[in-house]
């Protein structure tokens, strides 16, 4: 009597081989570890970043002033005025906000309005530029007038983590490798065995799809894992990545990256069902993923992004794959706290899954 067919061992068989064929796969370590690792690079070594001065209206200030004006026409201060005061004290304390300004009406007359500023130490050098920008400001609002000054600067500061550049890109270039991953490697490979008439030989056995999809799935989660781990780990022994709970962050950023992962192989699905040749791949797989490099925060804040751009960030799944990352590794969030988050990749992931249904083909 023959024993029954496992498919549990042909999916894990089938898991091997794909995972020892990504490995030998030139494109899939460059898209996966290499591009990621040079951003890092590039901007650890730089530090630089061309992210906006966020500076915090203290409730109950005086909005209708010249000095509040001056600022929101300042092209590099991001004004806040819709923050209570403990959101604004967890932002200073985690450098999410670089400074708090206070302005009210001087009762006693001269000079009209006392401007008072707090900065925090986790935020040194956007303080500095703001430093600057009010300098500038307030020299320029007192010698305009020939009343009474303007305005007298107070300033004093908070202690807090530094916020570094790493701590906004590196969570970015995650996004980059996992997008890349999911939809370029997902989409050549189930093309290629389709082509190849390897799926039609897998026909011919015991075999089921779901155990082909399950296989190659395992292959691309274990690979991009591996390629999270080591990103994350060169990131913090080498520019002082903040893993703010340490083991317990990596375990929670892992397991965003495998519900990011999971979502972005449902792009490539409908890619390899939907492309007519391998040539086609490329473009289409970049018109779903350059927009999302470009505008889910990957390099840049998307609060530097013009207003009418900014809805647009927000509705893509790499947005809220990059948000959920960076609270959970600087603010030390867990998963339950980033729930927003993974329940509209989740939403993503259902519609694009429906979609690849739809257009998915064996032969």
């Amino acid at each position: 009597m023959s024993k029954p067919y496992n498919h549990t061992k042909a999916t894990l068989a089938l898991a091997k081989a794909s995972f020892r064929s990504i490995m030998r796969s030139p494109s899939a370590v460059v898209f996966t570890l290499a591009f990621p690792l040079i951003f890092i690079l590039v901007f650890g070594f730089l530090g630089g970043g061309g992210i906006k001065v966020d500076v915090a209206v203290s409730p109950g200030s005086d909005l209708k002033n010249p000095v509040i004006n001056a600022l929101g026409h300042n092209n590099v201060v991001h004004l806040l005025t819709d923050k209570d005061a403990q959101e604004i004290r967890r932002g200073l304390e985690k450098g999410t906000i670089d400074a708090v300004i206070t302005v009210q009406k001087n009762k006693a007359g001269t000079p009209a309005y006392l401007a008072n500023v707090q900065y925090t130490s986790a935020s040194i050098d956007k303080g500095s530029i703001f430093k600057s920008v009010m300098s500038s400001l307030l020299y320029t609002l007192n010698t305009q007038n020939t009343e009474p000054a303007i305005a007298k600067l107070q300033e004093s500061t908070i202690q807090g983590r530094v916020y570094r550049t790493i701590d906004f890109i590196l969570p970015g270039q995650l996004g980059f490798s996992l997008l890349s991953t999911g939809v370029f490697g997902t989409a050549f490979v189930f093309f290629g065995l389709r082509q190849n008439l390897v799926i039609k030989r897998f026909f011919a056995t015991p075999v089921r799809r779901s155990s082909i999809v399950f296989g190659e799935g395992l292959a691309r989660i274990g690979f991009a894992l591996l390629g999270a781990v080591f990103i994350i780990l060169i990131g913090h022994f080498f520019f002082h990545f903040t893993l703010i709970h340490g083991i317990t962050t990596i375990l929670n950023m892992l397991l965003l990256s495998v519900i990011g992962l999971i979502v972005f192989m449902g792009f490539g699905f409908v890619v390899s069902g939907i492309a007519k040749s391998e040539s086609t791949i490329p473009p289409i797989s970049n018109i779903i993923t350059l927009p999302q490099f470009l505008l889910s925060g990957t390099f840049f804040s998307i609060d530097a992004f013009p207003s009418w751009l900014q809805p647009i960030s927000r509705a893509l799944p790499l947005t809220y794959l990059n948000d959920a990352m960076r609270k959970v590794a600087f603010e030390g969030a867990g998963l339950w706290d980033v729930k927003q988050q993974i329940f509209i990749m989740v939403i993503w992931g259902i519609g694009i899954y429906a979609v690849a249904v739809k257009v998915f083909k064996w032969e």
